[in-house]
């Protein structure tokens, strides 16, 4: 059976948002802006399908008007704003990074992979006030080459500012360049390193799960966290490479202490 193609799947679940009309951003600029900073530790799969963890910093920045709730955002989105915006619509650019994987990383054999710069764009529809829909898509520009595509969905429970909680489902779809550089053995790898050749032909590579969690302790001072768990599927699943040097189960999580600052804060 022919494996299904990333960029037919990451269409059809963008498609499948329900179509509203789209106005360009506004904003008023008569209330004073807050601005909330969140800066602390994570830690990340070393590449996607290792076992090692690195520890990597966690930003995060989120600005809002006058007496306006900060907008809620998932941990394991990508950098990115809204350019278009409806009533319950909003899409704009995404940004996306992934860390370089050593030949070390894998036997010394196979080649490195660079670090990868991705550029892209995502689509949400809030649902209801509690429910979001997202979709993602980037082309990498360098490392892996490939393209990556994230759906999700988020059930959000809040109290105002003071304290957010939001669970929900992920899935990713990548394309053979991406599955390629991270999970393929090329022929000519092979023997050198010991491992059967193997061909990654792209499609789904995990499903999985984000929790994130803010509290607010004063008007200033917060915290920020998250938990994520992913699974391989798939190709990725079944390679020679997660096998022997990585684990189909990916996990990540931070946490940061968050500092609000702007006018009317006591």
């Amino acid at each position: 059976m022919p494996k299904p193609n990333p960029f037919l799947v990451f269409s059809v679940a963008v498609a499948a948002l329900p179509a509203l009309p789209v106005s360009a951003q506004e904003n008023s600029d008569e209330e004073p802006r807050r601005t909330r900073i969140a800066l602390g530790p994570q830690i990340t799969p070393s590449y996607p399908g290792s076992d090692d963890i690195s520890y990597r910093p966690l930003f995060d920045l989120s600005r809002a008007r006058g007496d306006e709730e900060f907008e809620f955002e998932a941990p394991d989105e990508g950098f990115g704003f809204p350019l278009l915006r409806g009533e319950r619509f909003s899409a704009g650019p995404s940004l996306g990074f992934e860390g370089k994987r050593s030949s070390s990383d894998v036997g010394g054999a196979l080649p490195d992979v660079d670090i990868s710069v991705e550029l892209g764009g995502f689509v949400q529809y809030q649902l209801s006030d509690s429910i979001r829909l997202r979709a993602e898509g980037r082309q990498a520009v360098s490392g892996h080459d490939g393209f990556i595509g994230h759906l999700g969905a988020d059930y959000v429970w809040r109290e105002g500012d003071q304290q957010l909680f939001s669970i929900g489902p992920r899935v990713t779809v990548t394309d053979s360049n991406y599955q390629d550089a991270y999970f393929g053995v090329r022929p000519e790898d092979a023997a050198a390193s010991a491992l059967t050749a193997y061909d990654a032909d792209g499609g789904l590579q995990a499903v999985g799960v984000t929790a994130g969690y803010i509290h607010q302790f004063t008007p200033r001072w917060g915290i920020y966290s998250y938990a994520k768990y992913d699974r391989l599927v798939g190709d990725p699943a079944d390679s020679p490479l997660v096998e022997r040097f990585g684990s189909r189960n990916q996990m990540s999580g931070g946490i940061a202490l968050t500092y609000t600052f702007g006018r009317n804060i006591s």
